[in-house]
């Protein structure tokens, strides 16, 4: 578990911003803007004076749905680009069947996270100026400048793409959906049964708490790849000893994202048996990982198993709580799904340092 000192090969190595990706994510951002004057002129002419947000959505949702148009179209275009770019060529050599899975749980996440903000954005905005209509001036102003900035940021996210970006990305995606789940709720004592009883509502806030972790769970298994990579370089620069560790791990996560997606995919009320089967199964491939971590992770820096047998303590600290009814179910279950992202945070921070020199 000694740390390795010698350097990785610089496919680790975030790459750096690009002309070319600086300059096509401006005009992305100038062909959605004008597709969002067009888009907020037709919807002024539709439904004039039209409020800002309310409890339906009303302007703010329909920026929320053109926002994630536009993400989607720009996470596509860009993330099929960039596997040109520097630090991107390993992806041209991955099977079709696999690059097109990855490009489709990158386009959704960025869809949905483009909706998500968008949507509460305006939420926002309308407990601020409440009752305020959008005339046609403000409704082509407010669309041109949202639509634009969404396919500035969207492409250069997807430009960029690392496994430290990709962490990050699932880090926002997860909080951003599951916190907007929680404020949309019909029952505001959901946290009084579980915290799976989100999904169990026939509305905007249950397909956004069980959208969340199915898309989530798509992008585990896209960060699999990504971590894949970012392990063989090590093992190839002889810092990580396990020839068999960036298959064995990769592996785990994949299971870890498909059994996260049967979370949202099979909520308590359709089916409580496969949705505790696939919360269970997640949480087994997480224990996996922490105490398979110094045979699989054999080079990484001793700080990083330190933190792991930390995880792994707060886990089972958590659990015997549970058992003795200190913490509520909701409570335990939303520590332990805490848990076991800030690891995956950890983990991909040490990944990305291990073998550089000091």
């Amino acid at each position: 578990m000694a740390t390795n000192t010698r350097a990785v090969p610089a496919e680790g190595v975030a790459p750096a911003p690009t002309l070319r990706a600086e300059s096509e994510a401006i005009y992305a951002a100038a062909g959605a803007g004008v597709l969002g004057a067009i888009y907020g002129l037709v919807v002024a002419l539709i439904a004039p004076d039209m409020p800002l947000a309310d409890n339906e959505g009303a302007f703010g949702l329909l920026a929320a749905i053109g926002a994630g148009v536009v993400a989607a179209a720009a996470s596509a275009t860009g993330y099929w680009r960039s596997r040109n770019h520097p630090g991107q060529e390993w992806r041209r050599s991955l099977p079709s069947w696999k690059f097109t899975v990855n490009t489709i749980s990158v386009v959704v996440v960025h869809t949905a996270l483009a909706f998500l903000a968008t949507y509460a954005g305006f939420r926002l905005l309308g407990m601020g100026f409440i009752g305020l209509p959008v005339i046609t001036f403000w409704a082509i102003v407010l669309m041109t400048v949202t639509l634009g900035l969404t396919a500035y940021i969207v492409y250069l996210s997807v430009s960029k793409m690392t496994t430290q970006r990709m962490s990050s990305l699932l880090m926002s995606f997860i909080v951003i959906g599951t916190l907007t789940a929680m404020l949309t709720t019909p029952d505001p004592e959901w946290w009084k049964v579980h915290f799976s009883h989100l999904g169990t509502f026939d509305d905007l806030s249950s397909w956004v708490f069980n959208g969340t972790l199915i898309a989530g769970g798509l992008l585990v298994t896209t960060f699999a790849v990504y971590i894949a990579n970012d392990m063989e370089a090590l093992v190839r620069a002889g810092v990580l000893q396990n020839q068999r560790s960036p298959r064995t791990v990769s592996t785990l996560f994949v299971v870890m994202g498909i059994m996260l997606a049967c979370v949202g995919i099979f909520p308590v009320d359709f089916s409580l048996l496969l949705h505790n089967l696939s919360a269970t199964g997640m949480a087994v491939m997480f224990l996996v990982l922490l105490i398979a971590g110094p045979k699989l992770l054999r080079g990484m820096p001793r700080t990083y198993f330190l933190s792991a047998w930390a995880f792994l303590a707060a886990t089972v600290a958590s659990v015997i709580l549970f058992i003795v009814t200190y913490f509520s179910l909701t409570a335990f279950e939303i520590i332990v799904f805490a848990l076991i992202f800030g690891w995956i945070a950890v983990f991909i921070r040490f990944l990305g340092v291990t073998g550089q020199h000091e």
